[in-house]
């Protein structure tokens, strides 16, 4: 069996030997040779050329070694093969066995799509492939592609750059690490760390896999995504980037940087408009804000950003909760105003601060735009403070009234005026034995008092009306609760993460919402080519 397969092993490599057609002269002035210096050789001088199955090769001196079928060419080279390239260059080596060529000093090459220029390339044209590994460029009608080595599949089209890649047009510079581009498509496939900058307004993206069309400027990544605009960077697993409507959709783990007002926008679907200036954002969107070295998060099942960042208009809708070390919040929709500062929370809104619980028809809160820190607070409508007592859970310490204001100091709530109709109810506990000794009921047209850490520390009266101490049990049991009392303590977020949590009794009005139809063509378009890259498994050369 061995000396059978060894038969047919020698059989298919004399056929194989007997089939490599030799290197033919077509041409030259004078055909000399010179054993001493060039042993085996012919020396060719003059209006040399040649050809090999399909190519030919011109040049002005030659050695052809026919027992090796081996040619070496010698000032103003010249290789044209068929109707496809092209080749320019000062010297060359071609092996007709092997059909590989070498050629060296100002090469140029010239194809229907593309001129490569590089001081040493390589030609296998059994693969139909050039490449080089010290630097060469390559353009094409839309673009100038350089490179420290480069591949280019003739019949693919395709040209394969690594190491310090560049590809430059009028409108826009990218820099790549590793990429493949079609010269008959203008597409770049991106497989390293790469950067594309617009020219005009300095916009740059970012990414470590993705394409980018070079004809539309539409892009496509898939792999740390950033995109960096003038007042906002982009950033997250998938992004798709149309520079020349100013459209970007991005999917999961985004997050958005408004390097002006200090905020940042988290979710896993967005939407981004440059043109309009607003951002789209839902599935745990959550916008972040910046106040002097504590953050205030507020979450809900969409965001939408509009307008300059001067003149912004912020707008969370449904299952609104919010988050702060010192002050959290609940409520189905809020509106904020960045020309204004003023934060408006509707339908059943409610803040905790410390230990108190603020109800009312409406709330508002007003930042100092000048420090970005709250400011003041306002409860309009059936304003209503609770506080928990902490000895004896079952107590609570109520003020209601028509109005409450309120002032913050360095982000905490320091004092509170309740205007209009105001009554308190106090349960006042032994300071040593920490026993409750007695219940205070007080009615006034106002009452304005002062808090440290949460706690009620100073009260004043104003137009007392009547008021009444009690002994706890001389108080009235039907009236330890004011009238639209409601404890909701169970709905507080205590952590940052307690702000995605769904309530049971929420609706949610928000579906995941489809990717466009430009978006889902581009994905497919990347996972297409990059399958087709895989199953290749194109041949490396070093």
């Amino acid at each position: 069996m061995k000396k059978l397969f060894l038969l047919i092993f020698i059989l298919f490599s004399v056929v194989s030997f007997s089939q490599t057609k030799k290197i033919k002269i077509l041409s030259t002035e004078l055909s000399t040779a010179d054993e001493s210096k060039y042993p085996g050789a012919t020396l060719l001088i003059g209006k040399v050329k040649m050809s090999h199955e399909g190519a030919t090769l011109e040049c002005k001196r030659a050695l052809l070694y026919k027992d090796e079928n081996l040619f070496k060419a010698i000032g103003e080279v010249i290789v044209e093969q068929g109707d496809s390239i092209i080749q320019y260059s000062d010297f060359a080596t071609y092996n007709g066995n092997t059909k590989k060529a070498k050629s060296w000093g100002n090469v140029e090459i010239n194809d229907k799509e593309m001129t490569l220029k590089t001081d040493t390339l390589h030609f296998d044209r059994i693969n139909q492939v050039l490449y080089y590994t010290n630097g060469g460029t390559i353009r094409d009608t839309k673009n100038t592609l350089t490179s420290v080595k480069g591949t280019y599949h003739l019949e693919e089209k395709k040209f394969t750059a690594k190491s310090k890649v560049t590809v430059v047009n009028p409108d826009n510079h990218l820099e790549s690490n590793h990429l493949d581009y079609y010269t008959n498509t203008n597409l770049a496939y991106l497989y390293g760390p790469s950067t594309i900058t617009n020219l005009k307004d300095s916009t740059k993206v970012y990414s470590e896999r993705g394409f980018y069309d070079t004809n539309t400027d539409i892009s496509y990544f898939v792999k740390r995504a950033k995109l960096f605009l003038k007042e906002r960077t982009v950033s997250a697993d998938s992004l798709y980037y149309d520079k020349r409507n100013g459209f970007a959709s991005a999917t999961n783990n985004i997050k958005v940087v408004d390097t002006v007002q200090n905020m940042v926008t988290k979710g896993n679907y967005a939407e981004l408009y440059e043109q309009k200036d607003s951002l789209f954002i839902i599935d745990k969107a959550v916008a972040i804000s910046v106040l002097d070295k504590d953050s205030m998060y507020v979450a809900g099942d969409k965001i939408l950003l509009t307008g300059k960042p001067e003149k912004r208009i912020a707008r969370i809708f449904n299952n609104v909760k919010i988050f702060k070390s010192d002050l959290q919040g609940k409520c189905d929709s809020i509106h904020t105003s960045q020309e204004t500062g003023l934060t408006r929370m509707f339908n059943k809104p409610i803040l905790w601060s410390n230990n108190s619980q603020i109800t009312g028809d409406s709330i508002q809160l007003l930042t100092n735009k000048e420090n970005n820190k709250l400011d003041s607070l306002k409860v309009l409508q059936n304003a209503f403070m609770v506080q928990q007592d902490s000895i004896n859970t079952e107590n609570y310490n109520q003020i209601k009234g028509r109005n409450i204001y309120g002032k913050f100091e360095n982000d905490d709530l320091r004092t509170m005026m309740v205007k209009g109709n105001a009554e308190s109810l106090y349960y006042n506990n032994n300071e040593d034995t920490y026993k409750l000794e007695t219940i205070t009921k007080e009615i006034a047209s106002d009452i304005d008092f002062i808090l440290e850490e949460g706690e009620i520390t100073q009260t004043t009266y104003f137009k007392k009306s009547e008021g009444k101490t009690y002994p706890p049990s001389k108080f009235p049991s039907d009236e330890k609760k004011f009238k639209g009392f409601l404890w909701r303590g169970n709905e507080q977020p205590k952590t940052v993460e307690d702000i995605f949590i769904k309530d049971t009794t929420a609706i949610t009005t928000s579906k995941t919402k489809k990717q466009p139809k430009v978006v889902k063509e581009a994905k497919e378009k990347f996972i297409e080519e990059t399958t087709k890259k895989k199953k290749a498994k194109p041949r490396e050369f070093k």
